[in-house]
Order: structure tokens, then C-alpha cells, then sequence
């Protein structure tokens, strides 16, 4: 953190050297004070916001892999070879479309094979009811030939026998006929299983499929899936566990397409693994204009809760002395009661609120009760005290316990804005205001001032080190 600090100065020093707001020189004559006083040539201009009182979210950041809505992988039923190719990658498929065709004649062949044995076996049937049937009526005459003593009763037990045995061949018939439907009904379905259909209505992505290739049930066809409502699964430690709970609102940021979403946890698992001691959250996103792309990895940040009341400070506030390590912020006491503070209600970036008059400026030391993503909840300090937020490397450098400096108040909402800025974009900013003013002085652009924006960001580790509040001063420019 010292690094990022002391990288920031370098930068913010070489930038306000150039618009001319690192040094009041307006003239005002006085005796001077200690660290750049009332009439002294260097008296530095920084940046304040006055510190308030409340709760601040508290969040915890994630990483996450997005899933289309219905994410499947597509592969085939059964062993055969690709005759067609039916669906290309990137194409959006109704259920039940066909995406592959096999090779069918030998399925066919068992087709054929499994009807000859259904009829072969209802064929079977047939005569084991008429057996059955010209049994019975044997035995109905046979019964009253009997009971005139026409016929033994021997006779009669022995037809009696006959009949048993042909109602039970007559029921081996049916189950053969039942066994020949099933048959013939899975060969049916093998049949139909070589054409690969799609499970889905969706897009179809990732063909590992060719006509010519054997395929079996381990080969992998397409990936499918709708794209236009995606899944981030999130894998939530067993430190968050319990905090993080469905329904609680979630930021998505995307990298690659410069953009943060809004979402909210959709669900949440109520078991952690034994292997990597996580629990999965999924948030449902839309996705109609594409942001998200199935596969890609992001960082979700979850607000869990809120930290109990206290002091609220902007993060770019918070300094690390890069000597002593001691944390804490620049304060200044006396603005607001004895210097008067100019705050108009809106802020223009062309027509600034006005510096004050020189005021002392100490440090103190804090303590951090709790962090979110742009404000800190602290100890030290009071709520309404106004504390720097641009140029504390410009009041650590003098060395002293009180440096007197010209203050710009800025509202919270700005600076707010300002540290949501890509850091990129702002250092964009920063190169076209100083050549904007370059133009304006000298009527040509300034090449030295580019070059020294430029140079301060190589040294302050380009421009994804930069502190965007830091550098509000000066993108927004001094008078």
C-alpha cells in the first residue's frame, strides 16, 4: 500500500506542477507559515470532503464462472458413424431440432429383424388359444360322457391335464409377444437415437463433430445452451458461509467488456464440500446483449450487510505515511469555523469551487473498524471534520506536524464518481485537460506537459496504479 501511495504522489506532483494547483501564487503578502504559510510561493492546494457519520456496506468479492441458462453437453445415444452434420456452431436450434445424423442401415436391419419375431411370437399365440380352445370344449364333453358313465374318470383327469397345460402354454405366448414388443420397441428407439435431436431451444457451440468420425456415448457433439439468461456460479467460502443468503444484491464486473452489472443472489447451497470447504451461489443474469459469454471468469462482489455506525471516510483519504508506516488523514480543524468554505450546489469540472485561504492541515493517525468497496467506517477522527483527500503526499513532504494549505471542498457525490472512474479513462482526461490549457496559454499544445503526465504515470506503475480520486484535482483543473 505504501508502493501505491507513494506512486500516486509522483504522478498527482508532476500533473499539479503543470496546471499550476500544487503552489498558490495569488500574491497575498503576511509573514510566513510553517510548511508553506500566508504569503508564501508554496503553499499547497489539495482537495477535502467533510467526514459523516453512518453505516457502510459491507461486501466481500468473489470469483465466479458464467454458465448459459440449460448449459448441456450434447452426446450421441449410440456407436455409429456421422453421415451429416446438421446444426454449425453459433446457431440457435429449437428443441427437437436434429443437429447430427448416423449411420442407420444396421439399426434398421435389427428393426426388421425385431417385427418378424413379434409376429413370429403372436403367431405362437394364436395356436396356443385354439390348442387351448378345442382342449376345453374336449373337456366340456368328456365332463357329461362322464357324469353318465359313458367315459372313465381317468380319461377325464388326463384331459383335465391337457387343458392346464395349454393355458399355460398360451400364457408363454403372450409374455414371448411382450418380450418381441420390447424388442422391437428398443431397436425402434436406438433407430431414432441416430439422429442426434437438440434437448433444447438454444445455441449451439464448441462442434467436436465431423461427417466420417465413429462416435459412441463418450464423445462429446456441441455444447448448448440460452444465451440470453446466463448463470454466474459462485463459489463462497466457509468463512462466508451463513453471511452470503438469496436476495442479497451482487455486482458483477466484466473486464473484458469494461462494464459492472447489477444482479442479486438467485440461490445459494446449503452444503459446503469436503474438498474444497466452499458452498456454490448462482446468480441469473439477463443476458440479451451479450456482456456475458458462457465459460468466462469474473469477480462478483456480494453486499452482505451493513457495519455498525461510525465514522465514514472516502478510501482515497485514508494515507499511509511511506516512512513510518503510520495510517491515518490529513485533517483541517479550523475549516468551516474560522476559514469560511464556499460550496456551491453543484459542481462543474470547468468552474470549480474556490480555494480557500491558507488553514493548518495536521495528521492523525486512525484506526479501520470496517472497509467496503469506496468508503471505510473509522476510528480518530469526529463526523463533519474535513479531511484531504487530494495532495497528502504535498503535506507529508513538509516534514511537519502542521502544514498550513489551500483547501477545495468537494462533495461527496463527486468524489464518489470520481473513484468509480477507470483509472485509464481518468489519466485520458488528464492528458487532454493539460493540453487544453497548454493551447489556451501558449496557443500551441504543450509537448513538456504531456510528457511529464506521461512519464509521472510510467513511474507510478502506468496507469492501472493510479488512484482515481487522487488525481480529481487534477482532472478537473485549479485556478
Amino acid at each position: 500500500m505504501a508502493f501505491v501511495f507513494r506512486s500516486i504522489g509522483v504522478l498527482l506532483a508532476a500533473v499539479l506542477l503543470f496546471a499550476g494547483c500544487g503552489s498558490s501564487n495569488d500574491g497575498s503578502s503576511g509573514p510566513p507559515g510553517r510548511g508553506g504559510g500566508p504569503g508564501s510561493n508554496n503553499t499547497p492546494s489539495v482537495e477535502a470532503v467533510k467526514a459523516q457519520y453512518g453505516s457502510l456496506p459491507l461486501e466481500e468479492r468473489m470469483s465466479g464462472t458464467v454458465r448459459a441458462r440449460n448449459q448441456v453437453a450434447i452426446y450421441p445415444e449410440v456407436n455409429a458413424p456421422v453421415v451429416s452434420v446438421e446444426a454449425q456452431t453459433g446457431e440457435y436450434v429449437q428443441e427437437g431440432a436434429p443437429l447430427v445424423r448416423l449411420k442407420d442401415d444396421v439399426f434398421r436391419e435389427r428393426v426388421r429383424q425385431a417385427e418378424a419375431s413379434l409376429r413370429i411370437a403372436k403367431a405362437d399365440v394364436k395356436s396356443a388359444r385354439a390348442n387351448l380352445e378345442g382342449l376345453r370344449a374336449r373337456l366340456k364333453r368328456t365332463k357329461r360322457l362322464a357324469e353318465q358313465d359313458f367315459q372313465s374318470k381317468q380319461e377325464l383327469e388326463t384331459l383335465q391335464s391337457d387343458v392346464e397345460g395349454a393355458e399355460a402354454a398360451l400364457e408363454r405366448a403372450k409374455a414371448q409377444v411382450a418380450q418381441a414388443q420390447a424388442t422391437l420397441d428398443e431397436r425402434q428407439v436406438d433407430l431414432r437415437r441416430t439422429v442426434v435431436r437438440a434437448p433444447i431451444s438454444g445455441y449451439v457451440g464448441a462442434r467436436n463433430v465431423e461427417v466420417g468420425q465413429r462416435v459412441d456415448n463418450s464423445t462429446r457433439l456441441y455444447t448448448m445452451g440460452d444465451l440470453d439468461t446466463v448463470k454466474v456460479r459462485v463459489q463462497v467460502t466457509d468463512k462466508m458461509f451463513g453471511k452470503v443468503q438469496e436476495g442479497q444484491s451482487a455486482r458483477i464486473f466484466v473486464p473484458s467488456k469494461d462494464t459492472t452489472l447489477g444482479a442479486s443472489v438467485t440461490r445459494m447451497s446449503p452444503f459446503l464440500s469436503n474438498e474444497s470447504y466452499s458452498a456454490e451461489a448462482e446468480i441469473v443474469v439477463p443476458n440479451t446483449d451479450r456482456v456475458l459469454t458462457p465459460g468466462m471468469f469474473v469477480e462478483v462482489d456480494v453486499a452482505y450487510g451493513e457495519s455498525r455506525q461510525a465514522t465514514i471516510i472516502p478510501l482515497s483519504a485514508i494515507y499511509e505515511d511511506p516512512t513510518t508506516g503510520a495510517r491515518g488523514v490529513f485533517v483541517a480543524p479550523t475549516l468551516g469555523t474560522e476559514i469560511s468554505v464556499e460550496m456551491p450546489d453543484s459542481y462543474s469540472a470547468e468552474d470549480p469551487p474556490p480555494l480557500t485561504q491558507p488553514t493548518p492541515t495536521t495528521f492523525r493517525q486512525i484506526e479501520v473498524i470496517a472497509e467496503g468497496q469506496q468508503t471505510a467506517g473509522v476510528r480518530g477522527i469526529q463526523p463533519g471534520d474535513w479531511i484531504v483527500t487530494v495532495g497528502q503526499n504535498l503535506l507529508s513532504a513538509a516534514g511537519e506536524e502542521r502544514v498550513d494549505a489551500r483547501v477545495r471542498p468537494m462533495s461527496w457525490s463527486r468524489l464518489m464518481a470520481l473513484q468509480r472512474m477507470q483509472d485509464t479513462d481518468l489519466l485520458y482526461r488528464i492528458l487532454e485537460r493539460q493540453q487544453r490549457i497548454a493551447k489556451q496559454r501558449f496557443g500551441s499544445t504543450d509537448s513538456a506537459a504531456t510528457d511529464s503526465a506521461q512519464s509521472a504515470a510510467a513511474a507510478s506503475g502506468r496507469a492501472d496504479s493510479l488512484d482515481s480520486s487522487t488525481l480529481s484535482t487534477a482532472s478537473d483543473g485549479s485556478r
